[in-house]
């Protein structure tokens, strides 16, 4: 990978956090890398400045991640809704990576960070980039991460029109 021509953005109210992550991403040759005390400023430097990555915690004032993402994906001037972005946090609980995934995050990594933890996130978002998906209530990379290797239809849910629930045996 060719680490020196990536743009990342790094939105965390965390100094020393925006710091680690500077260093771990300069170590590996990457040259170009702005950061953000929060989701507010973040978004204002995407409109002034193109960005291949973002990395963003989760929690900040006085806009949180989770906000900054949507505001990204699905606000109405964002100049990057279809831009990598990897949520950084300490709060890995199932509702918070849940609310992290509705919102338009593409990967998510969890604190305390460890150097190659970061490299995979960047390797997967730039390596195998997820298709975007949009709905009424969605906009974002594809959330479903499990293929199927039988099945050949566009539907997915059981609840899906023309669906029906699969045939299981039982011996």
């Amino acid at each position: 990978m060719r680490y020196e021509l990536l743009k990342i953005l790094l939105v965390d109210d965390n100094a020393h956090m925006r710091t680690l992550l500077t260093e771990i991403l300069r170590a590996v040759g990457v040259r170009d890398l702005f950061e953000a005390a929060d989701g507010s400023a973040g978004l204002k430097l995407l409109k002034r400045q193109e960005i291949d990555i973002v990395f963003t915690d989760l929690a900040m004032q006085p806009m949180d991640g989770i906000e900054f993402v949507k505001q990204v994906r699905t606000g109405p001037d964002s100049p990057g809704s279809m831009t990598p972005v990897i949520m950084v946090t300490g709060y890995s609980t199932a509702q918070r990576v849940g609310e992290a995934r509705d919102a338009g995050v593409t990967e998510f990594l969890t604190k305390p960070l460890t150097a190659q933890a970061v490299l995979d996130r960047v390797t997967r978002v730039v390596e195998k980039p997820r298709t975007f998906v949009r709905s009424m209530t969605y906009f974002g990379p594809d959330r479903r991460r499990r293929q199927l290797p039988n099945y050949h239809g566009p539907w997915r849910r059981v609840s899906d029109p023309g669906r029906t629930e699969p045939s299981i045996e039982i011996s």
